[in-house]
Order: C-alpha cells, then structure tokens, then sequence
C-alpha cells in the first residue's frame, strides 16, 4: 500500500454512469454538502483510489481519516454527519422500514438493472427488462399513495429509486401503459429537485436528451 495523501476537503470518488454513484451524489446535493467529486474511468482508476480502498471500487467517499465503499453506507452517514435536511426517519420502526425498502431495492431491482447494463444486447438482457418493468408497474400504486416513495418526505430511498428511473432509457424500457402514471408523476417530480439536477454527472445528463 502507497503512502495515502490526505485530504483536507471531503473527496468523492464516483463513476459518472453507476446508478450507486449517483444515489450517494443526490444525497450530497440535498445536503448542499461541499465536495471534491472526481469522475473516474472504471477502466482506468488513478492509484490514489487503490491506496484509499483495498477493493479499488466505486464509488469511494473520503472525509479526512475516513474513508467509506459502500454506497449505502456512504448515504447514512452523510446523513448523520450533515443532519438537515434529515433523510432518515427520526423513529426507529421507520428508519428500519427505510433501510428495508433500499434492502429491497437492492435484491428486486439492481440486481435486474446491473444485469441489463452488464450486457444490454445479450441472451438474458431482454428477459431482465421483462421482469424488470413487470416488477416496476406492480409497484405503481405505491407510488400513488404518497408524495414521495412510501413517504410524506424525501429520503434516502428516493435516492436509490430515482437513480434507477432516470436510467430507464438506457435500459430501454418504457413506461407507456396507462398503469404507469403514478411512477411518471413520480419521476417528474423527483427530476424536477434541484438537488437531482445538481448531482447529475455530465455522462447522466446526455442519457435523456
């Protein structure tokens, strides 16, 4: 391991295209956190991140004598270490209902949705964009009944949802069915934040125009 050059400034090591970088780059933003946000290349990774995280991965959070790898993780504890806006549930029950729902989102949805982007034009692609949007529509009445995702405010877990939805085109999916109507005022209103406009890396902001 290389000598770490310490940071005076809170740094942010994040991969312009990941749906996992962009969920922690939202919270950032809704925080009005400042910090240094390096795009790096996943193929070309400066040495700087290997002598910061063992694993070598994105994205990758360094404040000071900290250094985090998990982007979940990651948004809990800005959420602590930055409190307003609080992103978490103040009561026990709700936070664990919170860290339930990005349990969830994890095994229902970014299992599917890596698997697509893995490899877009392959064998399993379109059978995961089946089950994907399938899964999507299902859960169109949840996005009905609240403002925000299973809440009356923004948390983390939109963070994660809406990461995934704007990425909708370059999984090729769309949401025309008249059932979709609830996730499309969802997605307006989520794309419409200026803390998401704010997080969107130049590569995100090409994928919907």
């Amino acid at each position: 391991m290389g000598v770490v050059t310490k940071r005076s400034s809170m740094t942010f090591f994040s991969d312009g295209n990941s749906h996992y970088s962009h969920r922690v780059r939202i919270v950032l933003a809704e925080k009005g956190v400042a910090v240094d946000i390096i795009d790096v290349d996943p193929d070309e990774k400066p040495e700087e991140l290997a002598d910061h995280n063992p694993y070598n991965e994105l994205p990758t959070l360094v404040d000071r004598d900290l250094v985090l790898y998990e982007a979940d993780i990651m948004m809990e504890y800005l959420d602590e270490r930055f409190p307003h806006p609080p992103l978490l549930p103040v009561y026990p029950v709700a936070r664990a209902q919170s860290r339930l729902m990005m349990y969830r989102i994890a095994k229902d949805w970014c299992s599917l949705v890596d698997g697509i982007l893995a490899d877009p034009n392959g064998r399993q692609a379109e059978g995961l964009r089946k089950e994907f949007k399938e899964s999507l529509l299902a859960t169109a009445p949840i996005f009905a009944e609240k403002p925000f995702f299973m809440s009356d405010e923004f948390t983390i877990v939109d963070c994660c949802v809406a990461a995934i939805l704007w990425r909708l085109p370059v999984l090729g999916i769309e949401l025309n069915e008249a059932a979709a109507k609830p996730i499309l005022r969802y997605m307006d209103s989520m794309f419409a934040r200026e803390s998401f406009k704010e997080s969107l890396s130049e590569v995100e902001a090409e994928m919907r125009h």
